[in-house]
């Protein structure tokens, strides 16, 4: 049953989209083809597809799934009270024994080698990340998960997620099937980047398209803040074909975001993450060094000429160890279709 429903990111490559999502499918490609070249991935493991049509099945929702769906093309019930009513079918519903047992399986086992580790539990949609389509942000992710009940309400939650307003609408605009779309949960390892910094990078300028430097967005603690339009970041601009000349320093350009909140861990409520201020000293300081600049942006060069495209990347710094992970990588979707409007020169 393990190899149905649980596949870990070691066995996963970039053509198993329809078993494990567009999120998961990325982690595991980049674990199994990029970590001989420097780039590190949180471990874990997917939950597949087939678990979620085997929630479906055993909890007997297909109907009436396709009951509340036909009611809002009909213009019976409006898009809010459709979503809100089957999620509350996903929420009744029971994680069947044939998916539980060796999902919590795989759990205990990624404790034992992470000891003392609470987890991400990450949606990834089986139409997600591909070129020409971008469900970013549609569905949900749980953060801070440190109990086996946790991780199942989390995965349960995550299933439900295929059906926001948001996610229903963006697929009808797409013509996407809603019941071709199924959904894969990523277990994965959080990297502690609540006592340090986390960002996203393109390997373009996303202003104007321009494919030669890469941007790099840094802020304190979890990653949410920045994914969530939350705060203003630090942006780092550098250049791509001088990166690997040890005689430069290619940071064209550097600019201390206000930073004015954090997501963090809550030490007072279990599996909660909450939002703070942040001190002076943090609004005022950049988020990450020079020589973490340049190690983003050379793993940022890695992935992209990987895929062969330009790539969308989360990265997460870890306040206790100091290492740098990826947590995601997508193509980058909007701003490789733009054109420069303008020139910029720089001098390093």
């Amino acid at each position: 049953m393990e190899n149905t429903f649980i596949k870990w990111f070691d066995d996963i490559h970039s053509g198993d989209i329809p078993l494990v999502g567009g999120k998961n499918a990325s982690l595991g490609e980049m674990i199994t083809a990029l970590s001989s070249k420097g780039i590190k991935v949180p471990p874990g493991f997917a939950v597949t597809a087939q678990a979620y049509r085997e929630f479906i099945d055993a909890n007997q929702l297909r109907d009436k799934i396709h009951n509340h769906m036909d009611d809002w093309n009909a213009g019976r019930m409006d898009l809010s009270k459709t979503s809100e009513s089957i999620r509350k079918l996903f929420s009744a519903g029971d994680i069947p024994a044939a998916v539980k047992e060796p999902l919590l399986a795989a759990y205990r086992k990624l404790c034992e080698l992470c000891p003392q580790i609470s987890v991400a539990v990450r949606s990834s949609a089986t139409a997600e990340d591909l070129p020409g389509a971008s469900f970013a942000g549609q569905q949900e992710t749980f953060l801070n998960i440190s109990s086996e009940a946790a991780l199942l309400e989390s995965c349960k939650n995550c299933f439900s997620s295929l059906f926001t307003a948001r996610a229903i609408s963006y697929r009808k605009e797409k013509g996407f099937d809603h019941f071709k779309v199924a959904l894969s949960i990523g277990v994965q390892k959080m990297v502690r980047s609540d006592k340090a910094s986390s960002g996203v990078m393109f390997t373009l300028d996303p202003e104007t398209g321009f494919p030669k430097v890469v941007l790099i967005t840094a802020a304190w603690g979890l990653g949410e803040t920045i994914v969530g339009g939350l705060v203003d970041p630090d942006e780092y601009l550098v250049f791509k074909p001088l990166l690997d000349k040890k005689d430069y320093l290619p940071i064209l350009k550097k600019t201390c975001g206000s930073k004015k909140i954090k997501s963090v861990y809550n030490t007072k409520v279990k599996n909660v993450i909450t939002t703070q201020d942040t001190s002076e000293e943090e609004r005022s300081q950049f988020a990450i060094s020079d020589k973490d600049i340049l190690i983003l942006a050379k793993w940022a060069t890695i992935i992209e000429e990987h895929y062969g495209l330009p790539m969308d990347i989360e990265w997460a710094k870890d306040g206790e160890t100091n290492e740098l992970f990826i947590v995601q990588a997508r193509p980058e979707t909007v701003q490789s279709k733009k054109h420069a409007a303008s020139l910029s020169i720089y001098s390093l």
